[in-house]
């Protein structure tokens, strides 16, 4: 008896494949703003690699351009989500008139907005007051540097964010910056729980991103969603040189797990700072912005961390 080892390194979706061809399912995003824009490449990265890992669930995922002059023009029911990339104004429009679907919003830092916690409004990038509050960490701890504070770098290389840079400057010739992120991790996460759990259902899509997401994002943790909307997560400080300095929150300062000590921790406490230094934040805000695994079953998804064009 000759035995027979395999070996495939990507993509290897075990009990999914089928010797008869695979229904496809199809699953569209509403995409709200400029299309020459890095957002916009993010969301184009994301569904690109979305349908690579699509292809062997029967999912085909594509993506629909819009302004917010033609919001009307959306049929709600032809989109799983709506990703937002251009300002607080439209956001508010798309969460009045979609409110079964989750409006990601890829763009806006606005602080007034988390405050609304608005219950279809889902922040990916982070808040004014996220970057403020980090960077009053930094300044604790290395008094005197002159840093700004981002949700991403070009520069990151740990959890695997190195081969997602790469991916994308392979693809668009650019460095990824926090807004190129944002889109690719608001198709990422939305793309991942359709697998994960099979959902079609822009209502049911929207309470599991806002109740059971777990997500990485390459960021190193399991971020999940604030009910003020805001996706927890790890941010970058930058020197004014543009080069990346360090991680928050800020070890020594607070524990490097407390994602709650960058933001409005929560909508039950609006006049709280989760900010433990209790720094005035309108001082720090000045200058912030400047500057895998496998497939094992049908029912979970693969990190695309390491993933590889086929």
């Amino acid at each position: 008896m000759k035995t027979i080892i395999l070996t495939v390194t990507t993509f290897i979706f075990l009990g999914c494949l089928t010797t008869g061809a695979m229904e496809k399912t199809e699953i569209s995003f509403a995409y709200i703003g400029a299309e020459d824009s890095s957002a916009y490449d993010g969301v184009a990265q994301g569904i690109h690699e979305a349908n690579l890992q699509g292809r062997f669930l029967g999912q085909n995922y594509s993506l629909h351009e819009f302004s917010g002059d033609n919001m009307d023009a959306i049929d709600p029911a032809g989109f799983i989500a709506i990703i937002v990339a251009t300002n607080a104004d439209d956001l508010q429009q798309a969460g009045d008139l979609f409110k079964d679907h989750a409006i990601l919003n890829v763009v806006v830092h606005d602080d007034e907005l988390r405050g609304q916690c608005t219950a279809n409004l889902l922040h990916v990038i982070p808040s004014d007051r996220m970057l403020a509050d980090a960077k009053a960490q930094w300044l604790q701890k290395s008094p005197g540097d002159e840093i700004t504070v981002s949700g991403w770098h070009p520069d990151f290389v740990k959890f695997a964010a190195r081969d997602l840079n790469k991916r994308f400057k392979k693809k668009f010739s650019e460095p990824m910056d926090q807004y190129a992120w944002a889109g690719w991790a608001a198709v990422k996460m939305t793309s991942d729980s359709v697998a994960r759990k099979n959902l079609t259902d822009p209502a049911e899509l929207l309470h599991h991103l806002k109740t059971g997401l777990s997500f990485d994002g390459q960021k190193g943790l399991d971020m999940d969603f604030r009910d003020t909307g805001q996706l927890r997560q790890l941010l970058l400080v930058v020197t004014l040189d543009g080069e990346l300095a360090g991680e928050a929150p800020v070890r020594g300062v607070v524990a490097p797990d407390d994602v709650d000590s960058l933001g409005l921790a929560s909508c039950s406490n609006p006049d709280i700072s989760s900010n433990r230094l209790e720094l005035d934040v309108k001082t720090t805000l000045a200058g912030v912005r400047h500057g895998g695994a496998y497939q094992k079953s049908c029912g979970s998804i693969a990190s695309m961390g390491e993933i590889s064009e086929l």
